[in-house]
């Protein structure tokens, strides 16, 4: 299963990893790295917890990641739009 992990920085300099769709699914490392393989072990726990008390668990993500970078050298707004319109997609709002 996949679960989409907020990953952010401290003032101090150290990774926080959260799992939003994990209420309380919390990890941190010194590294990126160390708070990804963390937050790894803390949603395996999570949900053995859950599978445990009979809860059931949330389902995985089914998104995909759009670089806006791609979007804004794209020639006009009616030919951006007609390319996001081809996958599927639209723009909210037109702030960049």
């Amino acid at each position: 299963m996949k679960f989409r992990v907020v990953l952010q920085q401290d003032e101090d300099g150290v990774f926080v990893a959260e799992v939003p769709s994990l209420p309380g699914c919390i990890s941190q490392g010194a590294t990126r790295q160390a708070a990804l393989d963390n937050i790894r072990e803390a949603i395996e726990g999570y949900l053995e917890s859950l599978k445990q008390h009979g809860e059931p668990i949330p389902p995985p993500i089914d998104e995909e990641v759009v670089d806006s970078r791609c979007l804004s050298t794209l020639p006009s707004v009616s030919g951006r739009d007609r390319v996001l319109q081809k996958f599927g997609l639209r723009i909210q709002s037109a702030t960049w």
